[in-house]
C-alpha cells in the first residue's frame, strides 16, 4: 500500500489556529474528488461507500470531510484503481519524470490559488488557507484533467 498523504502529516505545530481542520484534507481531497468522478476509484471503495460517494457526486459534501470521515484521514493507493493509481505515482507523487516536464499536482495546485488570490487582490496565508469549497474544487479539476490528457500523451511517447 501507498501512502500518498495524510492529514495528520499537515496537522503539526504549523498548522494555522484559525482554519478547519477539514482544510489539512483539502488538497488530497480535490484530487480524489476528481478519481471518483473519473471513476479512477478502486471497487473496494465503491462498494465500501457507495451511498457516501452517491452522496459526493451530489455535492451534499466534500471529499475533504469524507476523508477524515471515514479513510482515517489519508489517502492511500487502495481508494484508488491501477489507472487511478499510475496517474497518481506520476502526477500527485512529486519528482517523477512526468512532474519534471509538466508539473505535479501541488505545483497545480499552489499555483492556480495564488493566480485566483491575486486577481482578488490578495494573498493566501499559507497552503491551509485555501477553502475547502466546490467552487475551488471546480477550479483545480480543469487543472487536473488538462494534466491527466498531457499524462496519457507523455505514455505514448
Amino acid at each position: 500500500m501507498t501512502l500518498y498523504d495524510n492529514a495528520a502529516w499537515h496537522l503539526g505545530e504549523d498548522f494555522p489556529k484559525d482554519v478547519p481542520q477539514n482544510n489539512a484534507a483539502t488538497h488530497f481531497g480535490m484530487f480524489l474528488n476528481w478519481c471518483i468522478e473519473n471513476n479512477l476509484h478502486s471497487a473496494e471503495l465503491q462498494n465500501n461507500f457507495s451511498q457516501e460517494i452517491e452522496s459526493l457526486l451530489k455535492r451534499d459534501f466534500t471529499v475533504a470531510e469524507f476523508i477524515l470521515t471515514h479513510l482515517d484521514g489519508k489517502l492511500t493507493s487502495e481508494e484508488l484503481n491501477d489507472l487511478g493509481n499510475a496517474f497518481a505515482q506520476d502526477y500527485f507523487v512529486d519528482e517523477t519524470k512526468f512532474t519534471a516536464n509538466f508539473g505535479s499536482f501541488a505545483d497545480d495546485y499552489v499555483n492556480i490559488f495564488d493566480a485566483k488570490a491575486e486577481e482578488s487582490d490578495f494573498q493566501y496565508d499559507t497552503f491551509y488557507h485555501i477553502e475547502d469549497t466546490f467552487e475551488n474544487y471546480d477550479l483545480m479539476k480543469q487543472a487536473i484533467d488538462f494534466r491527466f490528457q498531457e499524462w496519457k500523451e507523455f505514455l505514448k511517447e
